[in-house]
């Protein structure tokens, strides 16, 4: 059947780096392999060159598949994270973004052997360290893609995942908690505290963060985003802040138009006074009105206020992304 695994051993010659023609056959290969929630489908070659390809760092030796005569059944993406001042690629740090074989083809050592040429890739590039699952600053490609609201290393829905890299010898070590709220048919929260907040305040919008960093525009900056400041209304400094990403390519997914909210941050001095539950609410209330039914946000397991802030704002734990490192050996 259909079903069964083709059993064929690829030799070496069946591995090569990205060529110009092969995005029509990494966006079937995207959609073929069954990456989970997190994972958009119904990808165009257009979608994967604008939000990968196109990057001026883009590498070709990065970008390796693995074929079958003309088919491409299999593939791997490596590359690099941002320095600190997210206005270059930092080059000791190498991270796998991602890992698909046709599901025909898996258990015959394709990922196994796509994974160790990533990896010979990374390090003869300089790279000291090396993970699996982007997420910030390590998140190069794949940012609208994969991950929902922002890249969270792999996701427990992509359920081969842990069992690979484990297998791989890599290590958790972040865990990122996906929180979803449905703004469809939830009512917001009454509360005495938030309409006084509310009165006091004011919400600015523009287009994007007005510091942001080179890193930041060469990722969100392919996607329509729209930030918020939430500012007090005789002036002064904001008091929290965040900015709102389409998620247009998970419609067919989610079955709903979708954004996530990113960048979330609340003035240290202002903190645990409501001002971020405000924002979150305000953020959802307007988005709601253009119609979006599904709002995301992650934030590490050990960032309990952010959780605590996300659940009492009516989100649900949806997900958890876990970045792996590689044990040294």
């Amino acid at each position: 059947s259909s079903s069964d695994p083709v059993l064929k051993t690829l030799q070496a010659n069946d591995y090569r780096p990205f060529h110009n023609s092969d995005p029509p056959k990494l966006a079937s290969l995207w959609n073929a392999c069954g990456l989970g929630r997190g994972a958009a489908v119904g990808l165009t070659s257009d979608a994967v060159e604008t939000l990968n390809l196109s990057q001026t760092y883009f590498d070709r030796s990065g970008l390796i598949v693995a074929c079958d005569g003309d088919k491409v059944v299999g593939c791997v993406h490596a590359g690099f994270g941002s320095n600190e001042q997210g206005s270059g690629l930092c080059y000791e740090t190498g991270v796998i973004c991602a890992v698909m074989v046709l599901p025909d083809y898996r258990r015959q050592g394709i990922g196994r052997e796509l994974v160790a040429r990533a990896e010979r890739h990374l390090e003869a590039a300089g790279a000291k360290s090396i993970y699996a699952g982007p997420a910030e600053p390590r998140d190069p490609f794949y940012v609208g893609m994969y991950g929902g609201s922002e890249q969270a290393g792999f996701l427990e829905s992509d359920a081969d995942a842990a069992p690979f890299f484990s297998q791989l010898g890599y290590e958790p070590v972040e865990r990122h908690i996906a929180f979803q709220r449905d703004i469809s048919n939830q009512r917001e929260p009454v509360s005495f505290r938030l309409a006084t907040l509310r009165r006091k305040t004011e919400i600015k919008v523009s287009d994007r963060p007005e510091q942001a960093t080179w890193w930041w525009l060469t990722r969100y900056g392919r996607l329509d985003t729209v930030h918020f400041l939430l500012l007090p209304k005789h002036g002064g400094e904001p008091l929290a802040k965040a900015t709102v990403v389409g998620l247009d390519l998970y419609i067919e997914k989610w079955n709903s138009r979708s954004v996530g909210i990113i960048d979330l941050y609340v003035n240290e001095s202002e903190r645990r006074k409501g001002y971020g539950q405000l924002l979150i609410l305000e953020i959802c209330r307007r988005v709601k009105q253009e119609l979006v039914g599904i709002v995301e946000a992650h934030a590490p397991e050990s960032n309990l206020a952010v959780l605590e802030l996300l659940r009492t704002s009516g989100f649900a734990r949806c997900d958890t992304g876990i970045v792996y490192r590689r044990c040294d050996r």
